[in-house]
């Protein structure tokens, strides 16, 4: 993981997660480039920290999103939720990744 920073972590997904730049750049010109207040940025940092944690592992993203996709598919509601409480799980995880790690 990168140091803690947006400015260290849109290099990072840059490098190694492109497919997130589109909607972090989109995302960040929003709702903190412009603000004046920068009371949004532990939030926004807080997301894609997460955002950033899975997509640098393939398998657990594909593991989340397999998750999630089944979960919008199941017809019943107890295991639809068991379904995304697991995934919110592993995001919530992924996310705890400090810089270095």
């Amino acid at each position: 993981m990168p140091e803690r920073s947006p400015k260290a972590l849109r290099a990072a997904i840059a490098q190694h997660a492109p497919k997130l730049l589109v909607d972090f750049d989109r995302h960040w010109r929003r709702d903190i480039a412009d603000a004046y207040d920068l009371a949004p940025v532990p939030a926004f940092m807080a997301r894609w920290w997460g955002e950033y944690a899975l997509a640098r592992n393939p398998k657990l993203e594909a593991q989340v999103h397999g998750l999630e996709d089944q979960a919008a598919e199941e017809p019943d509601f107890a295991r639809a939720k068991v379904m995304i409480e697991e995934a919110g799980r592993l995001r919530r995880d992924a996310a705890k990744a400090e810089p270095g790690q």
